[in-house]
C-alpha cells in the first residue's frame, strides 16, 4: 500500500502544480518527466500515465468532482481536490486495466473516510444514469458515453459496493482521536544590531520676548459706522410699515375712477368708506398713470443710459422742428399711403394663410390615396415573400440533413484516431526529455556564472560602504560668523550690504504710502464729482418719463378706435377649395370598391385621427374669418355714426 501511496502522492504534486491558464499539458507533461527521474522506471511510467489522462479528460473529472463538493463532500477540503481526479480517472478509465484487487489496494492507501464518501456519492446507479450520463453527453457523444464509459461503470458496481463496505467498518471499528495537548509556540527575540547612545545636545538659550503693547480699548467698543447703520435700518423700517399702512389703506386704487370731486373735511371718515364701496361697485374701470412723485431706484448705468436716450430723441425732435420752419413738407400723405399698404399686406398675409391651408389639406387627400395604392402594392409583394421563404425553407432543410451526414462521419474519424493517442504522447515525451536535459545543463551553467558576478558586485559595495562610513566620522565645522554690515564683495552693480538694504525699503515704504493717500484723495474727488453728473441726469429723466407716459397714453387711445378691416378673397384660395372638393370626391369613389379591397385600404386610426383635426382646423378657420367681417363690419358702423 505504501508503494501505491507514494505514487498517488507524486500524481496529486504535479496536478496542483499545474495551471491551465497559463502552462500547456504538452509542456508540463515534459517538465514533470524531468522531475521524476528519481523514481524507478515502472512508477515514473505509471505516475505519467495517470497524469497525462488526468490532463486530457480534465472537463469530464471536474463535472463529478464538482458536483461531490456540491452536494456529499461539503465538509471536504478544497486541499484534496486533485485527489478525487485520480481516484475519479481511475475508476472510469483505468478500472479494466488495473483489476479489482490492484484498485482496492490503491483505494486502501488513501483515507478511508474521504474514499467511502467519494466512491458512494460516485459509484451511486442512480448518479451514474441521470445526471453524469447527462453532463458527459455535452462534451462527447451520447453513444460514445454511454457503450466506453457508463455500461463498465455499471458492471464494476457492485464489486465497487463490497469495497465502500469495508471501508465504513473500517471506519466504524477505527477508535475516536484522542486529544492530545499541542505544543505551545515559544517566541525568540529578533538579533538586532544595538543601536550607538547619542549626544546629550547643548541647551539653547531661552530668548527674551518684547514687552507687549497693550490692547487699546477701541477694541472692546462698537464701531461708529455699525451704530450709524443700526439708525438707518430702524428709519427705514419706520419708513416701510408707513408706506405699508397706506397700500393697504388705498388698496386697488389703480382699477377704481378717478374722484375729481374735492376732497372732504376731517371727520368724515365714515362718508370716505361709504363712497369708497360705491366706487368699487361701478362696474366701469379706469386705468390711470401712477404718481411721478414715487422715486424709482436705478444703478449709475441704468441712468446714464436713459439719460443719454432722452438726449438723443430730443436732438432728433428739434431737428426735425428746424426742418419745418425751413419749409419741408408734412407726413401725413406718406402715413395715408402706409395704412393702405399695410392694410394690402395683411389681404396678401391672410389668403396666403387660406392657400397653405388649403394646400395642407389637399397633400392629405394624396397622402390618403397614395396609402392605398401602396397598402394593395404591400400585400402582392407579401405573397412573394411567402412563396420565397417557402422555398428557401426547403433548401434549409436539406443542407441541414448533408451537414448531419457529414458530421456523423467526422465523429467516426475522431474515436479512430483516439485510439492512438496514447502511442504517439509517449513518442513525443521520449524525443523532448533530451531536449530538457540540454537545455537544464545550459541553465546551470548560466546560473554558475550570475553567481560569480553577484559575488564581485557584492564585494564591491562593502568597500564603498566603508569608505562612506570613513568619511563619516571626520569632523565638520557647523558654525559661520555674519556680518551684516559688511558687503559680499562679488562685484555686482549695485552691491550693498543688509543694513542698507533694510534702510532703503523702508524708504521705499514710506514713498509707496504717500503716493496711496495722494491716489485716495483724488479717487474721493472723482466720486464726488461723477454723483454731481448721476443727480442731473437722474432729474432729465424723470422728466423724459413724465412726457414719454402722456404721450403712450394719446397712442392707446387712437389704436383702440382703429378696427381691422374684411379680408378679400383671392383667386388662389378659390381654385384651391376646388381641388380639395375633388380630391374628396376621389377618396369617396375609392371608398366603393369590393370588400377585400376596402379592408386592405382601410385607414389607420392614425388616419382618422389626422381627418378630424384638418376638419376642426377647417371650421375655426372659418369661424375666425366671420369673426372678423362682423367686426369689420360694426366698427364701420360705428365710424359712419361718428361721422354724422
Amino acid at each position: 500500500m505504501a508503494y501505491y501511496g507514494k505514487c498517488i502522492k507524486a500524481v496529486i504534486e504535479q496536478l496542483d502544480r499545474f495551471n491551465p491558464r497559463k502552462d500547456k499539458p504538452e509542456q508540463f507533461l515534459e517538465a514533470a518527466s524531468t522531475s521524476l527521474q528519481t523514481l524507478s522506471p515502472q512508477k515514473q511510467a505509471f505516475v505519467l500515465e495517470v497524469l497525462s489522462g488526468c490532463l486530457e479528460y480534465h472537463k469530464l473529472l471536474a463535472v463529478v468532482v464538482d458536483a461531490f463538493y456540491v452536494r456529499d463532500g461539503r465538509l471536504c477540503l478544497w486541499a484534496d481536490y486533485s485527489l478525487f481526479r485520480v481516484i475519479c480517472y481511475l475508476a472510469t478509465f483505468q478500472l479494466e486495466e488495473l483489476g479489482l484487487q490492484l484498485f482496492c489496494d490503491i483505494v486502501r492507501s488513501q483515507p478511508a473516510d474521504k474514499m467511502h464518501k467519494f466512491l458512494r456519492f460516485f459509484f451511486n446507479p442512480l448518479h451514474l444514469c441521470s445526471w453524469i450520463k447527462d453532463e458527459w453527453s455535452l462534451i462527447h457523444e451520447s453513444a460514445h458515453v454511454k457503450e466506453n464509459w457508463i455500461d463498465p461503470l455499471m458492471r464494476w458496481q457492485p464489486d465497487v459496493q463490497e469495497l465502500i463496505n469495508q471501508l465504513e467498518q473500517v471506519l466504524a471499528n477505527q477508535p475516536p482521536p484522542s486529544k492530545t495537548k499541542a505544543k505551545v509556540t515559544e517566541p525568540k527575540k529578533f538579533n538586532l544590531t544595538v543601536p550607538r547612545p547619542r549626544a546629550i545636545p547643548v541647551p539653547e538659550p531661552v530668548p527674551v520676548v518684547a514687552k507687549p503693547r497693550p490692547v487699546p480699548r477701541s477694541t472692546y467698543r462698537l464701531p461708529e459706522e455699525q451704530q450709524i447703520l443700526e439708525m438707518t435700518k430702524r428709519c427705514n423700517r419706520r419708513q416701510a410699515e408707513e408706506l405699508l399702512l397706506r397700500a393697504n389703506l388705498e388698496e386697488m386704487r389703480c382699477a377704481m375712477p378717478r374722484a375729481r370731486a374735492e376732497p372732504p373735511e376731517q371727520g368724515s371718515t365714515k362718508l370716505q368708506l361709504q363712497s369708497a364701496t360705491r366706487i368699487r361697485r361701478t362696474p366701469k374701470l379706469t386705468f390711470y398713470r401712477p404718481n411721478d412723485s414715487v422715486p424709482v431706484k436705478l444703478n449709475t448705468a441704468a441712468i446714464l443710459r436713459e439719460g443719454a436716450l432722452y438726449q438723443r430723441q430730443a436732438e432728433k425732435e428739434l431737428q426735425r422742428v428746424d426742418k419745418l420752419v425751413d419749409g419741408a413738407g408734412d407726413f401725413s400723405e406718406f402715413f395715408e399711403w402706409q395704412k393702405k399698404m399695410q392694410a394690402k399686406d395683411r389681404e396678401e398675409r391672410l389668403a396666403a394663410e387660406a392657400c397653405r391651408r388649403l394646400q395642407g389639406k389637399l397633400s392629405h387627400e394624396e397622402a390618403v390615396l397614395a396609402r392605398l395604392q401602396v397598402l394593395q402594392e404591400n400585400k402582392q409583394k407579401a405573397d412573394q415573400k411567402k412563396e420565397e421563404t417557402a422555398k428557401l425553407m426547403q433548401q434549409c432543410a436539406e443542407q441541414r440533413l448533408r451537414e448531419q451526414r457529414s458530421v456523423e462521419q467526422l465523429v467516426q474519424q475522431v474515436t479512430e484516431a483516439q485510439k492512438n493517442i496514447k502511442l504517439v504522447q509517449m513518442k513525443l515525451l521520449q524525443g523532448r526529455r533530451q531536449t530538457v536535459q540540454e537545455v537544464m545543463e545550459e541553465s546551470r551553467g548560466l546560473l554558475q556564472r550570475s553567481a560569480e558576478a553577484a559575488e564581485d558586485q557584492q564585494r564591491q559595495r562593502c568597500q564603498l560602504v566603508s569608505q562612506l562610513r570613513a568619511l563619516e566620522t571626520l569632523p565638520v565645522r557647523k558654525g559661520k560668523l555674519v556680518d551684516l554690515t559688511q558687503t559680499p564683495g562679488y562685484g555686482l552693480e549695485g552691491e550693498m550690504s543688509v543694513v542698507e538694504l533694510r534702510e532703503r525699503l523702508a524708504l521705499r515704504g514710506e514713498a509707496r504710502r504717500r503716493e496711496e493717500r495722494e491716489r485716495r484723495d483724488q479717487i474721493l474727488r472723482s466720486k464726488r464729482a461723477r454723483s454731481r453728473e448721476l443727480q442731473d441726469a437722474l432729474e432729465q429723466v424723470a422728466l423724459c418719463r413724465s412726457a414719454a407716459g402722456r404721450s403712450a397714453a394719446l397712442r392707446l387711445e387712437e389704436k383702440k378706435v382703429a378696427a381691422p378691416e374684411p379680408p378679400s378673397q383671392d383667386e388662389r384660395v378659390l381654385e384651391l377649395q376646388r381641388r380639395v372638393e375633388k380630391a374628396a370626391e376621389r377618396r369617396r369613389q375609392a371608398a366603393l370598391l369590393p370588400v377585400s379591397a376596402t379592408r386592405a385600404a382601410r385607414p389607420k386610426p392614425r388616419a382618422q385621427l389626422e381627418a378630424q383635426h384638418w376638419q376642426e382646423l377647417e371650421q375655426s378657420r372659418e369661424r375666425r374669418l366671420r369673426a372678423l367681417q362682423r367686426g369689420g363690419s360694426g366698427g364701420a358702423r360705428g365710424r359712419r355714426l361718428e361721422a354724422t
